[in-house]
């Protein structure tokens, strides 16, 4: 819930029906932290649409056709935080990740769109980002789930959407909007995830 629009996100996922995961920009939106953003969006949402926010589960099981098993998570299980990438040794995505008894895990966090089997057979997958994209390219990235995975990319109006969050007079931080506009590359990102993590 962390983001220009709030109100109208949340009210947009309400009308859908969306099931949603808790994902650390949620969690400082309800701890009303990081001093900027997070309280502004805490305020914009009030006391009714926070305790909603604050109720999403860190994670989420659904029967995919033909995936199996699926956990939906931001990060892992336990922690929405915990960083690993689509080259993360898998010993350690595993021992991140627990033992889960799924076929699959639909992660966030590092928004990048990536498929991969680990060692323990475990399907990973990303479906990348909307609202702050890591390909190198315009545009919101995500997935349709079942009977495979199908990565989408959705082109819309950057330019436009840049112009708007910036005459909203929010706190969002100008890097935000220029990763709008100027998306990194997903081997700068990456690198640049790997190294957070002391690799």
């Amino acid at each position: 819930m962390s983001g220009p629009w709030p109100v109208e996100v949340l009210e947009q996922v309400q009308v859908v029906h969306a099931q949603i995961v808790c994902g650390n920009a949620d969690r400082l939106v309800v701890a009303r932290g990081d001093g900027g953003l997070g309280a502004w969006c805490a305020d914009q949402l009030g006391p009714e649409r926070l305790a909603a926010v604050a109720g999403w589960p860190l994670t989420l099981e659904l029967e995919v056709r033909d995936l199996g098993r699926v956990l939906v998570c931001h990060s892992t299980p336990r922690a929405d935080d915990p960083i690993y990438t689509r080259i993360t040794s898998d010993a350690e995505v595993i021992d991140l990740l627990g033992h889960l008894g799924a076929d699959a895990v639909v992660c966030g966090h590092t928004h990048i769109q990536y498929d991969r089997r680990l060692s323990n057979g475990l399907r990973l997958v990303n479906p990348g980002s909307v609202g702050l994209p890591y390909e190198g390219r315009r545009g919101a990235f995500w997935a349709l789930l079942g009977p495979d995975v199908d990565f989408r990319h959705t082109e819309y109006d950057v330019d436009a959407a840049a112009a708007a969050i910036r005459a909203l007079d929010s706190p969002v931080d100008e890097r935000l909007i220029e990763y709008l506009v100027t998306p990194l590359d997903p081997d700068l990102a990456t690198a640049e995830f790997e190294s957070l993590r002391g690799a």
